[in-house]
């Protein structure tokens, strides 16, 4: 199904401003009771996944992009970075890669069962 044209305006603005009440009513819907409805809308919630999909793709930097930075300053190719932050560098990059988890080994089960039963009969 396609988006109306006011459907489309509604979910423009909403992805502006957040606020649904008054994309409403700059799409111009009367904001009162339709807002939960053109939010629950599968066609208007398609389009906004969408929307959000190509807007993070272009603006969240990747876990890859992530590390390469992290990387870089870690080996001094940037310049002007302070110790304390290459020690923060240090300090995120280790955490993310499982650094400071304990590993435990588990030898033995037990399981312990406790069945109550019912004296209502």
């Amino acid at each position: 199904m396609k988006l109306t044209q006011k459907q489309k305006l509604f979910a423009d603005y909403y992805l502006k401003t957040g606020n649904a009440e008054e994309s409403a009513k700059r799409a111009g819907y009367s904001a009162r009771g339709n807002t939960t409805k053109l939010l629950q809308n599968t066609t208007i919630c398609s389009y906004l996944k969408k929307r959000n999909d190509k807007i993070d793709a272009g603006n969240i930097a990747s876990m890859k992009e992530v590390k390469e930075k992290v990387s870089a300053i870690l080996r001094g190719e940037i310049e002007g970075v302070e110790i304390k932050d290459i020690l923060k560098a240090a300090d995120f990059f280790a955490k993310t890669n499982g650094a400071f988890l304990d590993k435990v080994e588990v030898t033995e089960k037990h399981i312990v069962v406790d069945i109550e039963e019912d004296d209502e009969e």
